[in-house]
């Protein structure tokens, strides 16, 4: 069984059986002629699904989405309190990932490890913020213990722990699309920038090559 929890204009908490994933996979990557894996495929059939959810053609209108309007209510990785809106005053780079993912979540860091690069070359300060996607297993303890693991030291950087509800809820407005697959959870691999202001102003897919040339 698969629970479609996250983004878009999918129902939250909505019941996916398993054969669900096939028809969105052939729907997607009918050209590649995409069949209906066994049982043992299942779980490979909903990583390719929300890997082309990043695609152009699956790219969420987020908007006049705002980071004041999203839940306030989180945790760090420290266990202190962090409303979002306490960053404020410049740029805020957001995505969201579970500590024990081993595939695109890493990869997702590597490129928010470069967009930072590339905002110190310029000299502007950002935060850049990670969402746990699951609240009993991505606690401040371990993301504590993830950053320490990956030597993230940067006092800008912040992995936030919140309330089930607050997770489908950011995920829904900022249009992360995420599956849970008995203990594993399937996501898009986005990132969603907000500008100085507030405002969203960029979501990265793994489409998009130079994040800056859209400003």
């Amino acid at each position: 069984m698969v629970q479609a929890i996250g983004g878009g204009n999918a129902p939250a908490d909505r019941l996916l059986h398993e054969p669900t994933a096939c028809r969105h996979l052939q729907q997607l990557n009918t050209r590649a002629g995409a069949r209906c894996p066994d049982r043992t495929w299942w779980p490979t059939a909903w990583v390719l699904v929300a890997l082309l959810a990043g695609s152009p053609a699956w790219a969420h209108n987020l908007g006049s989405a705002r980071l004041d309007q999203l839940p306030q209510q989180w945790l760090d990785e420290q266990g202190q309190a962090l409303a979002l809106t306490a960053l404020a005053g410049h740029r805020v780079i957001l995505s969201m990932a579970y500590t024990q993912c081993h595939h695109s979540c890493p990869a997702t860091l590597a490129r928010m490890l470069h967009m930072q690069a590339q905002l110190d070359a310029r000299g502007e300060q950002a935060s850049f913020l990670i969402i746990g996607y699951d609240p009993e297993q991505d606690s401040p303890a371990s993301w504590r213990q993830y950053r320490a693991n990956r030597r993230l030291e940067r006092s800008n950087w912040h992995f936030l722990t919140g309330s089930r509800e607050n997770v489908r809820e950011l995920a829904r407005q900022l249009g992360f699309e995420f599956w849970i697959y008995d203990d594993h959870v399937l996501h898009d691999p986005q990132i969603v920038v907000f500008n100085s202001t507030g405002m969203l102003s960029d979501t990265l897919t793994s489409a998009t090559r130079d994040w800056l040339a859209l400003e």
